[in-house]
């Protein structure tokens, strides 16, 4: 049964709400390009095909403000001279910005934002005045001779968009006329804005429609409506085409392009085949003037870069959740495998000489190859590149530094590490204090790196690696490093410590008050730190994902903190191992090593723990015989060594 309506648009715009942080991503990606190469037409290329395919998308889903603020910013980047000003870089930011608080509005259902300043910026960059480059161009082309409706036809404020420019070259590449259509309505028509769609409709035929000019909401609708039209017929055709009684009073059919030369007409010899008054439009001359290129065969390549069909059909989105259910399902395999093999384990002891014995065993061999094939095909399926969350950084760090006042540079490496979705969204949050308070408390003013013989430009970098069964995600600076003396005279100012226990404490120690509550050594409170409770919210997210983090600093030189993530919380091995008759199980990747044991101990929170001198006895799994021979575990705990005492005999994972 087909979905109602409401139920595609529904679905529409979940699909939009996901797709659109891709487009944002990018569209700051480009910005922090603009802002390192000013003037770069291919770059502010990239961001109005971005800025149109977010209007598309927006106007698909029916969210009418999104659509049109993106529209008017797109037209502002497709207007003459608007790629050498310099503020198109700091409008796409703000652009940005405003169109992520639009679609989370539409997304929770909230008042939309204000878009009044970002309207007043695209409003000043439409208005700006042209560069010096556009001037000497308008000036050469004033003094090119023109015919009298060329002349006339200059006094129009539009423009074509780039779009509309590369379906113009693309359709004489594809050996098809580009006309310029100009209907005048019938004053007299009792019905003009449906006369238009009539015409619309009637012109369609000859061709494919690239442009229509003005919007039909404008006044000027009623009066007259141009078109950009591809085709392969005549002139004389088109103009038959559009003349319909009552409705139309004139039409003026214009050659643009011609498919059949490698240049357009001159203008003296390109004749209306209706031209009774001068109309206002767009004629070769404006089109020259805008920068496309009619006079040579090289000019009909598209410059656009073409995803092949067959790379896109290979991408699949699929909901999290979905893969979720998925590895659950695996996991109630994964019991139930165990379950068989237990009972094959009790029927081989009870029927030791039954011939199934062996079938039995070669079907549940089996299953465990495939189940754990499935195992790992979907634990891969989850598994992302850190890149995701890596490439929100740059526009970060810019932001940052510019409100500290410092001048750094951000270094990303390992962006191709796989990390598990869960993980690498989980961690976002912690990610994003340290890289921040790497900028505000680790890089130092440039006056003072002056002083100290440093590059003016700080550094502050970003790295992903794996390590065994682990990933390693590290933030590192070449700032001031952290003074372990300021903390403790912190800590103890706060009252978290007393001078006696800060003395006794060494460097490492010290450093664990940066995780507290209410910590922070900001000598007073910013946008940006000074509140103490950034690294809070670092250690207890890290605590939650089973994860660790540990501080590497050398005053002058600049401090690392390095956390260590596991690959994934779906699935976790352990460590089975007998205590007291007890059976335990230790996440494997706390294990650092098992080694030879005296057998005595003590019990810590229910654990026989290795301490010499204390005697405990040490019992193996119910059923065992003799004394079992005693190891230690030594495993991770709280980053302290800890050892367990466990009967080798019966370790297991």
């Amino acid at each position: 049964m087909a979905n109602s309506p409401d139920e595609r648009g529904a679905e529409l715009r979940e699909l939009f709400f996901e797709t659109s942080q891709e487009l944002l991503q990018a569209l700051n990606d480009e910005a922090l390009k603009l802002e390192k190469k000013p003037g770069d037409e291919e770059i502010v290329r990239v961001i109005r095909r971005t800025v149109h395919t977010l209007k598309g998308d927006s106007a698909a889903c029916g969210l009418r403000e999104l659509s049109e603020l993106a529209h008017r910013f797109e037209d502002a980047l497709s207007l003459e001279g608007a790629v050498n000003q310099v503020a198109v870089a700091e409008i796409a930011f703000a652009a940005a910005d405003v169109f992520a608080e639009m679609i989370a509005a539409y997304h929770s259902g909230k008042k939309l934002p204000s878009t009044k300043s970002l309207s007043k910026k695209i409003q000043d960059l439409t208005a700006a005045p042209a560069t010096e480059t556009t001037r000497r161009t308008r000036k050469s082309a004033a003094k090119t001779p023109t015919t009298k409706a060329a002349r006339a036809s200059q006094k129009t404020t539009g423009q074509w968009t780039e779009y509309e420019k590369l379906a113009m070259t693309q359709a004489r590449s594809e050996g098809q006329d580009v006309y310029h259509v100009v209907v005048k309505i019938d004053p007299h028509c009792a019905m003009p804005i449906a006369g238009r769609q009539l015409v619309h409709n009637a012109i369609g035929v000859m061709g494919p429609v690239l442009a229509v000019r003005p919007d039909a909401k404008s006044p000027a609708a009623a009066k007259q409506v141009e078109f950009l039209l591809a085709s392969v017929q005549t002139a004389e055709q088109i103009a038959a085409k559009c003349k319909i009684p009552t409705i139309t009073a004139e039409v003026t059919v214009e050659m643009m392009l011609d498919a059949r030369a490698a240049q357009t007409l001159p203008p003296a010899e390109s004749t209306p085949i209706v031209a009774e008054t001068p109309t206002e439009g767009f004629t070769p001359e404006t089109f020259a003037t805008a920068g496309i290129p009619i006079d040579t065969p090289a000019a009909t390549a598209v410059p656009e870069t073409v995803v092949a069909p067959s790379q896109l059909e290979n991408i699949l989105r699929v909901d999290a959740g979905r893969i979720d259910s998925v590895l659950n399902l695996v996991g109630e395999l994964i019991i139930g495998k165990s379950m068989l093999q237990q009972a094959l384990s009790e029927f081989s002891k009870r029927f030791p000489k039954e011939p199934l014995r062996g079938k039995f065993a070669d079907a549940m061999a089996f299953q465990a190859r495939v189940l754990n094939d499935l195992q790992r095909s979907v634990m891969k399926i989850r598994m992302v590149p850190v890149d995701q969350l890596f490439r929100r950084f740059p526009r970060m760090v810019r932001d940052v530094s510019r409100q500290c006042g410092r001048d750094v540079e951000l270094d990303i490496s390992g962006q191709d590490t796989d990390l598990d979705k869960g993980i690498l969204d989980a961690i976002a949050e912690p990610l994003t204090h340290l890289v921040r308070n790497a900028v505000s408390h680790g890089i130092e003013p440039a006056e003072e790196r002056r002083k100290l013989g440093k590059p003016l430009q700080g550094i502050v970098r970003l790295n992903a690696y794996h390590q065994g069964n682990q990933v390693i995600v590290e933030v590192s600076d070449d700032g001031r490093g952290i003074d372990a003396k300021k903390i403790r005279a912190k800590a103890i100012e706060l009252g978290m410590a007393t001078a006696e226990e800060a003395a006794r404490m060494n460097d490492a120690e010290a450093f664990e008050f940066i995780f507290r509550p209410g910590f922070s050594t900001a000598d007073e409170v910013t946008e940006v730190s000074g509140r103490g409770v950034g690294m809070d919210v670092v250690q207890s997210v890290l605590h939650r994902l089973k994860a660790s983090i540990n501080v590497e600093t050398s005053i002058g030189k600049g401090t690392t903190f390095r956390m260590k993530l596991p690959l994934t919380l779906a699935i976790i091995k352990a460590l089975l191992f007998w205590v007291e008759q007890r059976l335990y199980a230790i996440p494997l990747n706390a294990v650092l090593e098992i080694r030879n044991r005296s057998p005595s101990g003590r019990q810590l929170r229910g654990v026989a723990v290795a301490q010499p001198g204390v005697a405990a006895a040490a019992t193996g799994p119910p059923g065992s015989r003799g004394r079992p021979k005693i190891q230690a575990l030594c495993a991770r705990h709280h980053r302290r060594r800890e050892e367990v005492r466990i009967d080798c005999r019966c370790v297991g994972g």
